[in-house]
């Protein structure tokens, strides 16, 4: 009688807690709807975005649960890494990629890269010298190294879902492309980066340990961009040789989904970067397997790709508001408010400082390779993707509990203190930061909209039709880039100022040579009955839209 009773005791204790976490479901299920409804209904509200709407929401749901709990819970879910990395994290990244206008974001690649990259580095070195000089003198736990390089690889991380959904692209095309691509590569780098950190003991750093960190790094970013890229042109090469579409829409579309999110998991078990390898698979998917799948499959996968991103980004700001008020970590800092305002007000003033130390000298360098005044970053142009970029976020918060928590659970003093501190800067930046943006950008560029008559409309054949101007007048038809190669003494100075265009030159000639009559893409998959192409874009031929 003792044994079945106790076993009747444990199916009710299952029973109840599988109930509680359907009323937690339903309850945040209902909250992710409520985020919709009210994004939307601010759509006009140039102020307001859905990221700070969640944020908000999170907060006062986090205050509502806070009260009827007693002070006990704040939040309905607990924090999960592999919820946030395995989950969440790739549909946005993946969509980021398979969104991006190629020709334009490859264009402007040196000055991306730049920002995304170099930037991220200078950014990370400025963080981590500040938090080693300030919090080194303050009572708040026993860090190495290591952990300083850490927290600057956290901080560096900039919130591109927030920012971009602050910058209007028809206003600031140049502005909006620029921070687009800078925020994918950004968040990528800072991930490589806070993994390879993570692999190296610092304390003992040496000339050695120093070149076999950036190797190590290199090594990271090479090969799970090479990762990304194979996967995409592997699902390109099938779904262009077998021809799903003939007999089921549904394969090739579920094929294209899976192959992107194989990508990410190759990625995690190699122990490679899942961001960029997404992020690089998403891209050639788009250019070449997504003109493989019949038309019907194209808009299915367009907009099952953005929606799940959407979803996700809302997700995770609204679980962000809610942990915000989480007691466990308030109450491990609860005898040093005082300690938490100098930390977060630190960590914000590095946050302005590190991102001016890349973005107005590494925008310097930028210039000097464009030819055209319209093609430069003016000063004005620089203060706003400086101030655009200053907005943390959800990679910051995820990467933050997995370097300062077990399992969601702060045990010490130290640790909890970054933890509530990185929580307000990110609450802070996202709000505060997020709200001012848009009017500086109406007061430094009052004249914003007239930008767009330099847009490059997107091709229809796209996959997501919508115009994202990027270039200033005047750049590179292919006749143009031609004329440019035939000249024979100006491909020196062509080679000098506009890098990017030369290599977009041959890059075009090699794709429409060898890559597309293998991969597809555009224009090169022959038409037969019922095949992705249609008759009248057989003879298509423009290439890298």
């Amino acid at each position: 009688m003792e044994l079945v009773s106790s076993i009747t005791t444990k199916l009710q204790g299952l029973s109840t807690s599988d109930h509680a976490s359907v009323v937690s479901m339903n309850l945040f299920v209902a909250l992710l709807c409520a985020c919709i409804v009210i994004g939307h209904l601010l759509e006009e509200n140039r102020w307001m975005n859905e990221s700070i709407t969640a944020l908000l929401i999170g907060v006062c749901t986090g205050v509502v649960i806070l009260l009827v709990s007693g002070g006990k819970s704040s939040h309905l879910l607990v924090f999960s890494e592999d919820l946030f990395f395995i989950y969440l994290l790739p549909p946005i990244i993946f969509n980021a990629g398979f969104q991006v206008k190629k020709k334009q974001f490859f264009r402007n690649f040196i000055t991306i890269m730049l920002f995304g990259a170099i930037g991220t580095l200078i950014s990370c070195c400025v963080i981590s010298l500040g938090a080693i000089q300030f919090f080194g003198r303050m009572d708040i736990g026993e860090f190495d190294v290591g952990d300083y390089i850490a927290l600057g690889a956290i901080f560096a991380a900039t919130d591109s879902v927030c920012t971009l959904q602050i910058l209007n692209q028809d206003q600031t095309p140049l502005l909006y492309s620029l921070v687009f691509g800078e925020g994918v590569v950004n968040d990528a780098t800072s991930v490589v980066l806070f993994n390879a950190i993570q692999g190296f003991d610092l304390v003992n750093l040496n000339p050695h340990i120093g070149l076999e960190f950036i190797g190590n790094f290199l090594y990271l970013f090479v090969t799970s961009t090479l990762l990304g890229v194979g996967t995409g042109l592997v699902s390109a090469y099938i779904i262009k040789t077998l021809y799903f579409g003939r007999h089921s829409t549904d394969r090739e579309v579920s094929l294209m989904i899976l192959m992107a999110y194989l990508s990410y998991m190759l990625a995690e078990l190699f122990y490679l970067s899942g961001i960029l390898t997404v992020f690089f698979c998403g891209i050639v998917m788009s250019h070449y397997t997504w003109h493989n799948v019949t038309e019907s499959s194209r808009v299915t996968t367009k907009h099952a790709f953005a929606t799940l991103s959407f979803v996700s980004e809302i997700f995770i700001f609204l679980y962000v508001g809610m942990d915000a008020l989480d007691i466990e970590k308030w109450s491990a800092v609860s005898d040093s408010p005082g300690t938490i305002v100098t930390v977060s007000s630190v960590l914000l003033a590095l946050v302005l400082l590190g991102r001016a130390a890349f973005v107005f000298p590494l925008s310097f360098l930028s210039n000097l390779s464009k030819k055209s005044p319209n093609d430069k970053i003016d000063i004005k142009q620089q203060i706003v993707i400086w101030w655009a970029g200053l907005m943390r976020g959800a990679v910051s918060m995820a990467l933050a509990y997995n370097k300062f928590t077990s399992g969601g659970h702060t045990h010490l003093r130290g640790n909890a203190i970054l933890i509530t501190s990185t929580i307000i800067v990110v609450l802070f930046s996202t709000v505060v930061f997020g709200l001012m943006t848009q009017p500086l950008i109406r007061f430094l560029l009052p004249d914003g909209k007239s930008q767009s008559s330099t847009a490059v409309s997107s091709h229809a054949g796209s996959p997501k039709s919508i115009t994202v101007p990027l270039l200033g007048e005047g750049q590179d038809s292919l006749e143009d880039l031609a004329q440019q190669h035939l000249n024979g003494g100006n491909r020196l100075r062509a080679l000098l100022t506009t890098p990017t265009h030369t290599v977009h030159y041959y890059w075009r000639k090699f794709d429409n040579a060898f890559m597309r009559p293998v991969f597809g893409g555009r224009g090169f998959v022959p038409f037969v009955p019922g095949s992705p192409t249609e008759r009248t874009s057989a003879s298509i031929t423009t290439p890298f839209q």
